[in-house]
């Protein structure tokens, strides 16, 4: 009799647990279906993912992330407000709840992913560290860089790879942090440092914004692997789900063709079933995500797949240049890769 008040007791325990977790899913879009935006936290200040125009407005491929997010969520990409942070700032933000999701070329780790409430919803920008110099350095190689002064931005990952770095390869060096990654470039413009160091994304933007950019060089070495990507708080799995698949569905709009000029021709008459599916004119595929059934089409419409979003804020035509590499699709060199709507 004991034994079964016992297991009735923990059966009760567990039914009630399972109703609380089932009405806390959904919290994080519910709040932000009645405020009417999406608080996104970007940098605050890096060109090519989140930096301010002349206007105000923050362009940069993780700001369009955020922005394709509010097309998902409510069918029109405006409806999203920026908090600008630094390193240091990004994650108390979104712990506390200052923002529903961290958009900020933000590196995945373990410690990150298990330790801090967060969880990462994919990559948007596969990256790794490196090293900006002077030319007149005259070094042709980061393992040249012994006795070095580097400045590197306090709160990053940057910190305990170059470390490493430097220690595998017996190497010494004189390490200056910094609150931004701007003043961690005037540092190194001003001379008080030989060598900036963080993820090369960062060491293009920033030389792109140095007074005389060809006078700096990115070294050939990238010392770790830096996968950036949005993050959300743990405990809502739908609001995961919502941004984990909005940029999924970038990915897969690129890699089918569909693009912000055909999106809704494709949507009409296109005979091939995984673009029906992807664009929701076959299935019940936003349904699962608690979404209109148009939500890729306004993603696609509204800020572009992950080939436009890449080449307008990153590619050739910009001041950044850089190259696709790991970024370009699975079928095309790189290793962007998205799960299939259906």
């Amino acid at each position: 009799m004991k034994m079964l008040k016992s297991t009735l007791a923990v059966l009760t325990a567990a039914a009630v647990l399972g109703v609380s977790s089932f009405a806390h899913a959904g919290a994080t879009l519910d709040a932000i279906q009645k405020k009417g935006f999406v608080q996104c936290g970007v940098s605050d200040g890096l060109p090519g993912f989140s930096v301010p125009d002349s206007t105000g407005k923050i362009l940069g491929i993780d700001a369009d992330v955020c922005r394709a997010v509010a097309a998902a969520v409510f069918g029109d990409a405006t409806k999203v407000k920026f908090s600008q942070l630094n390193a240091k700032e990004r994650f108390t933000a979104l712990q506390s709840g200052e923002i529903d999701v961290l958009s900020r070329n933000t590196t995945w780790t373990s410690s990150r992913d298990a330790g801090m409430g967060l969880v990462f919803a994919g990559v948007t920008y596969y990256d790794g560290v490196g090293f900006l110099v002077n030319k007149k350095l005259g070094v042709k190689s980061a393992k040249e860089l012994d006795g070095a002064t580097i400045c590197i931005q306090a709160g990053t990952t940057t910190e305990l790879n170059v470390s490493d770095f430097f220690r595998a390869n017996k190497l010494k060096y004189t390490p200056i942090t910094f609150d931004t990654s701007d003043e961690s470039a005037k540092s190194l413009e001003s001379g008080r440092c030989d060598v900036l160091t963080s993820d090369k994304s960062q060491l293009f933007a920033q030389r792109s914004k140095l007074a005389s950019p060809g006078d700096y060089v990115v070294m050939p070495e990238t010392i770790s692997k830096e996968p950036l990507g949005p993050v959300v708080r743990k405990g809502d799995e739908d609001w995961f789900s919502i941004v984990k698949w909005t940029l999924f569905a970038m990915v897969n709009a690129e890699e089918m063709g569909v693009t912000s000029k055909n999106v809704v021709e494709e949507a009409k008459a296109s005979k091939n079933p995984d673009v029906a599916r992807l664009l929701g004119t076959d299935g019940e595929y936003g349904k699962d995500l608690k979404l209109p059934k148009d939500w890729v089409v306004q993603i696609v419409k509204q800020v572009g797949n992950y080939g436009e979003v890449f080449e307008k804020n990153l590619g050739q035509s910009t001041p950044l240049k850089i190259d696709r590499g790991l970024n370009a699709l699975w079928n095309n060199g790189g290793i962007q890769y998205a799960p299939p709507v259906r």
